[in-house]
């Protein structure tokens, strides 16, 4: 059973990544947000295509925008991957296998319409399985998509239609060999 959005409590951490604290997440996400976890997840199904996402617009931070398949932030105790699957479900109606660490140190920073978001943020990759079934108030529109129109779409089609930090991941999972990538 998820928790309710208002309900959540995001952990912040110092510039180490120590837990500080907590806040509720509707407190967090300001024109100065304060460093705290979060997560990104790229799923791909059996045919080794990639699930996006476009975030609803109803979403505080970056609405509207196509983005990787799942992101969020861990609940206190919980840890990145059991925070992944609750997500997966709660957004997505699915369950995933096979996580594994893709950019464990991933961090950054934006910032779109006075929001910012300033995260500690690994990245993961994994599989996912079953048909989604969105919530509308966190996913708009989903797509699976081979990774080179995945890609191109970024890059040249859509390029300001897509999170900053999906672009930004999605060339530093590239970068690092982590995907074989048609050229």
């Amino acid at each position: 059973m998820a928790a309710s959005p208002t309900a959540e409590l995001i952990v912040l951490v110092d510039e180490d990544g120590a837990e500080i604290g907590t806040m509720p997440k509707p407190l967090v996400h300001t024109g100065d947000t304060p460093l705290h976890r979060a997560f990104s997840a790229y799923l791909f199904g059996d045919d080794g295509r990639l699930l996006v996402t476009r975030r609803a617009e109803e979403k505080a931070t970056f609405p509207g925008m196509w983005t990787n398949t799942v992101c969020g932030h861990p609940g206190p105790g919980e840890d990145d991957l059991q925070a992944i699957a609750r997500r997966a479900r709660y957004e997505l109606g699915l369950d995933v296998a096979d996580l594994r660490p893709a950019l464990p140190s991933y961090r950054y920073r934006a910032e779109f319409r006075g929001v910012v978001e300033n995260e500690i943020c690994p990245v993961y990759l994994g599989r996912f399985s079953g048909t989604p079934t969105p919530d509308p108030t966190e996913v708009g529109e989903w797509e699976v998509l081979d990774w080179a129109t995945f890609r191109d779409r970024q890059e040249t089609q859509q390029h300001d239609a897509w999170s900053p930090w999906c672009r930004e991941q999605a060339r530093l999972i590239e970068a690092a060999g982590l995907l074989p990538v048609a050229g």
